[in-house]
């Protein structure tokens, strides 16, 4: 695995320094079933507006169910197909667009769904594994694929694997796994007492 431990002001807690979004997965090594659960734990107990968990995830272990597990892969773009290939392992976060308490529109489902998946980031580096979210898929074509309800929004698509070494990877693929972790600097995102004053560490 490619190592690439982010660069902070302070310190903070290692497993969010080490967390990234890699594309270097070993087809050989599956994610065992433990692994997964531990996974969707780590986002069943993330936070959520009134309690609602407006969160529901559908998993694809392609060592079990090939067939489910291709049929997601065929939903994604085809940037992401070159590396998705390796990844044992597929999820799909939706976010209910109502509370479940009262069927009234919950504008914070999505904000809590990235919330859960960020928890199972977290587990999954925590865990040995590599996760790497995505947007670069037909959110039609895995609703119509899976039977999504319209009142849960698709978010996300998020591979899941052991990490391997970037030999497995080609070209520009290749050249981003090895490239620096970069972000902005700190004072242009985040503001202290007022917009646009950078906080200072």
């Amino acid at each position: 695995m490619h190592n690439k431990i982010a660069k902070t002001q302070v310190p903070i807690h290692e497993l969010i320094a080490m967390r990234w979004s890699g594309r270097a997965f070993d087809a050989s090594k599956p994610v065992t079933r433990e692994g997964i659960v531990a996974l969707v734990e780590a986002a069943r107990w993330a936070p959520s507006c009134y309690g609602d968990e407006p969160w529901r995830f559908i998993v694809w272990d392609k060592n079990t169910d090939a067939a489910a597990w291709q049929k997601a892969f065929d939903c994604l773009g085809e940037f992401n197909q070159q590396w998705v290939k390796n990844a044992p392992v597929l999820l799909l976060a939706t976010a209910n667009s109502v509370f479940h308490k009262n069927g009234k529109p919950n504008r914070w489902g999505q904000y809590d769904t990235g919330a859960a998946s960020e928890n199972l980031c977290l587990q999954a580096a925590a865990s040995g594994l590599m996760a790497h979210q995505m947007g670069g898929f037909d959110a039609d074509k895995v609703r119509k694929a899976f039977g999504i309800p319209l009142q849960y929004e698709c978010m996300a698509m998020i591979a899941v694997g052991h990490p391997s070494t970037v030999d497995v990877l080609d070209g520009e693929l290749k050249e981003r796994e090895l490239a620096e972790r970069v972000r902005s600097p700190l004072g242009e995102r985040f503001f202290d007492g007022g917009w646009g004053i950078p906080i200072k560490a």
